[in-house]
């Protein structure tokens, strides 16, 4: 079952590339950059994912990266999740994200599985919801 909201951000792509075309399934590289707030606190994520282009046309992605506040706390994270394009361009990700953390204010994140909606634009804006799954 969903839980509360957890986190929210927005930002955008700062750099795509092609890793492999091998066949016929393009997977590509995308890094993004944000802010937004988790657990109420104001943070700047940076994150990297990679996905696979399927045969339905739906897409496969895997990320990591991590969370910081102003005062240089750090929020790790990994997720994975499945893709689909939308009118437009965009492409709407909903998946699964777990953290690791050190800082107290955040240490609950430790125990929790966080689920995910991420959307990203055709013009590279993007902006993500993220609940924790009770």
């Amino acid at each position: 079952m969903l839980g509360e909201t957890i986190g929210e951000e927005q930002g955008r792509t700062t750099g795509m590339r092609v890793l492999s075309t091998d066949g016929g399934h393009p997977v590509t590289e995308a890094s993004f950059q944000a802010s937004g707030t988790l657990l109420g606190v104001e943070i700047q994520d940076t994150g990297t994912y990679e996905s696979v282009l399927r045969p339905d046309g739906t897409l496969w992605g895997e990320g990591q990266g991590f969370n910081m506040t102003k005062d240089g706390e750090t929020v790790t994270w990994h997720g994975s999740g499945v893709g689909r394009f939308v009118d437009g361009g965009a492409v709407e990700w909903r998946g699964a994200i777990f953290f690791e953390t050190a800082a107290t204010k955040f240490e609950r994140l430790n125990t929790v599985a966080g689920v995910f909606e991420f959307r990203v634009e055709a013009d590279g804006k993007a902006a993500a919801k993220l609940y924790e799954w009770k």
